[in-house]
């Protein structure tokens, strides 16, 4: 995907079997898709960030989805009852998405877990990389992903909508 591209349809289960989909014919403000796996380190560090960045803006009309995409055969920590666990014991604020086909991912683009998309009220593509520069480094919130959707709030471009994202590979299967 580029930037300004629109994002994929698709329509996928979350761990409680709701289904959710893109395009929406009300479109929220704003969207944002983080690919995403549940034994990542990368993933595991830069969670409490999403999750805060989530319950700061969902307020503010953001949708935030996550997407599973990994091969749950090769990686039973992805699997759908550790996704179940993980929604549970973290309190997790947004909906966590099964890409059992993993089309939408690959539609995407997404190459690490986490992969950040940030999609505007027109439903294009505004953002996509990290959420932050270092994952190891909580005092940097998340500060590429909150830029990208104050900007994308504000009616406005984001500054740097192309970061490179850093992570562990999407677990593509064989």
């Amino acid at each position: 995907m580029s930037i300004g591209d629109p994002v994929p349809a698709f329509s996928l289960p979350d761990t409680d079997g709701a289904e959710h989909s893109a395009p929406l014919d009300d479109a929220p403000v704003a969207t944002v898709l983080v690919v995403t796996c549940n034994h990542c380190p990368y993933v595991i560090a830069w969670n409490p960030r999403l999750k805060a960045v989530a319950e700061d803006y969902q307020p503010r009309g953001v949708r935030f989805l996550g997407i599973n995409a990994n091969d749950a055969s090769r990686y039973p920590a992805d699997g759908l009852e550790r996704m179940k666990q993980f929604v549970r014991d973290q309190a997790w604020p947004y909906p966590y998405l099964r890409d059992e086909t993993q089309e939408v991912a690959a539609a995407l683009g997404a190459e690490v877990t986490p992969h950040v998309f940030v999609f505007d009220g027109e439903q294009r593509l505004a953002y996509r990389g990290a959420p932050d520069g270092d994952h190891q480094d909580p005092s940097r919130d998340a500060a590429w992903l909150r830029g990208a959707l104050d900007a994308v709030l504000a009616g406005e471009a984001v500054a740097e909508p192309d970061t490179r994202a850093r992570g562990c590979s999407v677990k593509w299967r064989a």
